[in-house]
């Protein structure tokens, strides 16, 4: 790996850029944003924000509890979306442009096989890096650099002295408990870049899928028809994972076929009702970290691959 030259001449510049440059601009970020409150402070005393995100969060606080929870889940929904639309953009346009969805589709989809090679000195490993796709390593690096912000986003949050510019949105949206430890948005980064390293893009999507639309789907049904609440859980109902439940099978049936969906459904109710009670962990995390790995060793220890069904529906 380490002694092939057109790695070192071509990729390595590249991924170290991706890596430093979303850290090196947050840090300048945190600056600016620390500094123009302070002044702020400094000469507008008398114009306090916090008086101003006090009133805001007395108003939010007045709103329905379904709605405060699509305000709060609605952008992990319109991310799935706008991935999913940039995907089939692209398929679209390679397909008609080349014939094929080289790139898109990678031509490997055993992660942990490719890792192997990586760490052999067999084979290309320009190769094999690029076996997986181009929009593997866009989906992966759109997760890292969405991290690496909520990150500082959550850090400077949490901190008396450092701003950040999303800080205050983002504090007034979150519930009582988020603002008391770390907002779910994290969890969901933090878990999705994980999933994003060792997944290809079609089990990717179905991970999304599974954090966005189905979480939102069983709160919401859960909220406004559940009756019939987990003994052990009593913040959750069985109307709301039942509902979660289907949405997360029809989501992964149409990505990665009925077996994977079934496995990742299965996953997806057994965290369900044990966050988070009586695991202390939030379902965003371990969700997309349990079935990117479960996908991870049963690809390579049991050869059980995917079939993407809405391709071969419609013939992309």
């Amino acid at each position: 790996m380490y002694q092939d030259v057109s790695l070192h001449a071509d990729l390595v510049p590249g991924f170290l850029f991706g890596f430093g440059f979303p850290i090196a601009l947050n840090f300048v970020l945190v600056a600016i944003a620390s500094l123009l409150v302070f002044f702020y402070n400094k000469w507008f005393k008398s114009k306090d924000l916090k008086k101003f995100k006090l009133r805001l969060e007395t108003k939010l606080a007045q709103r329905s509890k379904s709605r405060n929870d699509t305000y709060r889940k609605i952008p992990h929904v319109l991310i799935f979306i706008g991935l999913l639309l940039l995907w089939l953009i692209g398929v679209i346009f390679i397909n008609n442009l080349t014939g094929s969805t080289e790139g898109m589709i990678p031509s490997e989809n055993n992660i942990f096989q490719i890792y192997i090679q990586l760490l052999s000195t067999s084979g290309n490993t320009k190769t094999i890096l690029l076996s997986l796709g181009w929009f593997y390593y866009l989906l992966f690096f759109f997760f890292y650099i969405f991290c690496i912000f909520v990150l500082f986003n959550e850090f400077a949050r949490k901190s008396r002295t450092l701003s950040y510019p999303f800080t205050f949105f983002c504090s007034v949206f979150l519930c009582e408990n988020e603002r008391n430890s770390y907002g779910t948005y994290l969890h969901f980064a933090i878990g999705l870049m994980f999933a994003s390293f060792i997944s290809p893009p079609m089990v990717l999507f179905s991970i999304l899928g599974i954090c966005s639309i189905s979480d939102l789907m069983t709160s919401q049904i859960g909220i406004r028809f559940g009756k019939n609440h987990i003994k052990w859980n009593n913040n959750k109902t069985w109307e709301g994972t039942i509902a979660g439940i289907l949405s997360a099978f029809i989501i992964c049936f149409i990505f990665v076929g009925w077996e994977w969906a079934l496995i990742f459904t299965v996953i997806f109710f057994t965290f369900d009702v044990l966050t988070l009670k009586p695991l202390n962990i939030s379902d965003n995390l371990i969700v997309p970290i349990a079935c990117a790995i479960t996908y991870f060793c049963i690809r390579f220890f049991f050869y059980l691959d995917y079939t993407i069904t809405f391709i071969e529906l419609f013939g992309i």
